[in-house]
């Protein structure tokens, strides 16, 4: 095998969107476009706290590897949450920022993170990572939401381990929606049925736009559905139409739009991404109330367009036990961790080990009441 050669670059710019491509699939969010995008439009830049410090992998002058790394200088729009370990760090008189972080920003999306065609070259990319972090001088390297064979890699580079939980629907083969709700229990089905009733009752109907059937119009209402949920919350979002705007214009087949209407005039929007026979959850607002609205739009129309376009699974987003009741199960979601100063490792291993026995005990205790007959 030929020598690798790393580096470390500060943007996509000069790398190949093709051989980008290559190792990063067909995750939408990993995809060339989507994260030069969030560079370009400043959403995830220096100024907003994400540095890009890139980590590439060269062999015989092709990209053979790469790994999506920030310099943070805070916890923002990651979903896993370190504040208490940022808190004991501050208390205690010791920077816990910059930190390096691995991830999709502000996306809690499943996904690789070591990109790479082989698990040697995995290995590789975290032992490469974590010499990063120390030339780096930083407190510690996160890695959010990785894939399996990540973890395998990451584990034996000797990063902790933190088990979390989402909820995602599976396509169980299902002929259409009728056949979902008959696998789910009497009293689940018609809790679903009739908060779909109170919604088609006050005279919404819906429209699923995607790719090209995505009007700029549809996506700047979407925009002020964004920006509404944030004001609602009294937070700034994260994201600009700038950011959508392109998607839409250079990878427009992975995003698919709920569109809520009365009388033809839209109400509400949720957006989805699409690829790799999976729709991932992200982003929803409206302009008025309606009871049942939000879990519509949101899960239950989702749900019926993967049925009917065969998609295999639906990430629903961080958090939220509320979507069981809509088809959604509860799945674990990982994250790996290195602390450099030894003493708050051992702390936050010992942490880890609780927290893990809480999560799977957790997990076992929402399993019990997935709103599905036991048959399915």
């Amino acid at each position: 095998m030929s020598e690798a050669e790393f580096t470390i670059i500060d943007s996509l710019v000069g790398v190949d969107p093709a051989q980008w491509q290559a190792l990063a699939g067909d995750n939408p969010t990993l995809s060339h476009a989507f994260l030069h995008a969030l560079h370009e439009t400043n959403c995830a830049s220096p100024h907003t706290g994400w540095t890009p410090r890139y980590l590439v992998l060269h062999r015989d002058g092709a990209l053979r590897a790469a790994m999506p790394l920030y310099l943070k200088d805070h916890s923002r729009g990651e979903y896993v949450f370190d504040h208490a370990w940022a808190d004991a760090f501050h208390r205690n008189g010791i920077d816990y920022y910059p930190k390096l972080l691995s991830a999709v920003p502000f996306t809690p999306v499943t996904g690789s993170r070591l990109l790479a065609h082989t698990q040697e070259d995995r290995r590789l990319l975290a032992r490469a990572a974590l010499q990063v972090a120390r030339q780096l001088n930083t407190s510690s390297l996160h890695i959010l939401f990785p894939d399996e064979q990540d973890r395998q890699a990451l584990a034996e580079a000797g990063f902790m381990l933190r088990e979390g939980v989402q909820f995602h629907w599976e396509n169980a083969g299902y002929a259409d929606f009728d056949a979902f709700l008959s696998s789910m229990k009497m009293e689940k089905r018609k809790k679903l049925k009739q908060d779909r009733r109170r919604v088609l009752d006050a005279g919404i109907a819906f429209e699923h736009l995607a790719g090209g059937q995505i009007t700029d119009e549809a996506l700047r209402f979407f925009y002020s559905c964004y920006v509404s949920t944030y004001e609602a919350h009294y937070s700034k979002p994260y994201l600009s139409l700038k950011f959508f705007q392109r998607i839409l214009r250079e990878q427009p087949d992975s995003l698919m739009i709920v569109l809520a209407k009365r009388a033809g005039q839209p109400v509400a929007a949720a957006l989805n991404l699409v690829g790799g026979n999976i729709m991932y959850g992200r982003y929803w607002g409206t302009q008025e109330f309606v009871s049942g609205l939000h879990f519509e739009t949101c899960y239950v129309q989702s749900i019926e367009y993967c049925i009917r376009h065969g998609i295999a699974r639906f990430e629903g987003g961080a958090q939220g036990v509320h979507k069981m009741s809509r088809g959604l199960v509860p799945t674990p979601t990982w994250s790996a961790h290195w602390v450099a100063d030894r003493r708050f490792a051992d702390a936050i291993a010992d942490f880890l080990a609780q927290e893990t026995a809480a999560m799977d005990d957790y997990i076992d205790e929402l399993a019990e009441h997935v709103p599905f007959k036991a048959a399915c």
